[in-house]
């Protein structure tokens, strides 16, 4: 129903892991080759210490907010690693996760 505010369980929820407990040698560089230009990002390597966090019952009208990337190496977070996965607790038949991704640079 159009402007439901009710929560359902969709399939592959997201999930951001905890930048505190990622460490540098969790990531690993993965290249992106384009027609003009190569590109990096990075994958995740497995590491029992992650703590995640996940949305499973996220409505139309909430939004998450995280840092992809962060230029700074004074301690902060610098990365939100982020996925969608297979949720045991969904229920079958559930409608899977609608997602928009947006982006946006912010310069301090």
């Amino acid at each position: 129903m159009a402007g439901s505010r009710a929560r359902t369980r969709a399939g592959r929820p997201l999930a951001i892991a905890d930048a505190a407990s990622v460490a540098l040698n969790d990531l690993l560089i993965a290249e992106r080759r384009y027609p003009n230009r190569v590109g990096q990002t990075y994958r995740l390597r497995y590491n029992p210490a992650h703590s995640w966090f996940y949305f499973p019952e996220m409505r139309r009208d909430e939004a998450l907010v995280f840092k992809v990337f962060d230029s700074e190496t004074d301690g902060r977070a610098r990365f939100t690693p982020h996925t969608a996965f297979d949720d045991p607790s969904t229920p079958l038949g559930a409608a899977p996760r609608q997602s928009i991704e947006a982006r946006a640079l912010a310069f301090f």
